[in-house]
């Protein structure tokens, strides 16, 4: 099927982005590295469209107004689910927010099913579930990363159910759109949901912190490979949703833990233990049966 194939090769290309904007925050913060995934990214996916629909020709935009608030509000959605989850770790760490975060897998499917009547099989339904308990034991933070955890814990599950409405926006986006060439309109949709998140959130720094959108501007050629890396793998992303529900998508969008772990131990020297290696483990069998559901 080639919405498993399409988020499988999200996957490396998304740790791939990760592990370059990881060393781009620095001055420009935590927004400023944000904004570097779409700023320097959306040139990259110009590129990928006028690529896509040279390759093409029967495919042609419905632009809509129900298209435009689709998008629009994934990728408010996913700033905003951006927002909750840098505030989660400030007040709770990274551990415990992390674990809330995953909250995104489950809620992206019953949204689906529930608002906009995705069809989701019995099998897949268990994948999920199946996913959702390999990656909870997987990022479960120890019991002295849990004090004060109240807060972050909530705003952890409020990132999660941004995600959860991001990928079903960005779905609903690409099948009104051009229904019958997802690649098409997944592509056209990250450039769209781009250049609104760019406009965002460069009015945003510029207004409150112009020193964070200067430093971006400045560390433009490392930003390069961030960006490229990002748009490939967001062209992935919206061609997946495009042809399937999001609750399968992002758990066989899963894989990137296992590929993320590989890369953090070779560039990171970064180990896992007992416990996460089994969560890992339980998480890749929920992929495959999600997969074939």
């Amino acid at each position: 099927m080639l919405w498993i194939l399409l988020t499988a090769a999200a996957a490396p290309l998304q740790v791939a982005r990760n592990a370059l904007q990881r060393g781009l925050v620095g001055d420009a913060g935590p927004w400023g590295a944000t904004l570097v995934r779409f700023l320097f990214g959306l040139p990259f996916s110009l590129a990928i469209f006028a690529v896509t629909a040279a390759l093409t020709p029967g495919a042609s935009a419905h632009w809509s107004v129900a298209y435009a608030i689709a998008a629009f509000v994934g990728a408010v959605a996913q700033m905003a689910a951006t927002a909750a989850l840098l505030v989660a770790m400030h007040r709770s760490g990274f551990a415990v927010a992390t674990v809330m975060q995953q909250s995104s897998l489950p809620l992206s499917a019953a949204f689906g099913a529930l608002a906009l009547g995705d069809r989701i099989g019995s099998h897949a339904w268990a994948g999920i579930a199946t996913t959702t308990v390999g990656l909870a034991i997987l990022s479960w933070p120890r019991r002295d990363q849990m004090a004060g955890a109240g807060l972050g814990a909530v705003m952890g599950l409020a990132s999660g159910g941004a995600f959860a409405v991001a990928l079903n926006a960005y779905r609903q986006a690409g099948l009104l759109l051009e229904p019958h060439h997802a690649i098409y309109s997944g592509v056209a949709s990250v450039c769209v949901a781009q250049a609104i998140q760019t406009t965002i959130l460069v009015a945003a720094l510029a207004v409150l912190r112009p020193a964070a959108l200067l430093a971006v501007v400045r560390s433009w050629r490392p930003s390069l490979g961030a960006g490229f890396f990002g748009a490939a793998a967001s062209a992935c992303w919206f061609g997946a949703l495009a042809l399937a529900p999001a609750g399968p998508v992002r758990a066989v969008g899963v894989i990137e833990a296992p590929i993320a772990a590989a890369a953090g131990r070779r560039l990171f020297k970064e180990r896992l233990s007992v416990r996460q290696l089994a969560g890992g483990a339980l998480a890749a069998i929920g992929v495959a049966v999600a997969a074939l559901g």
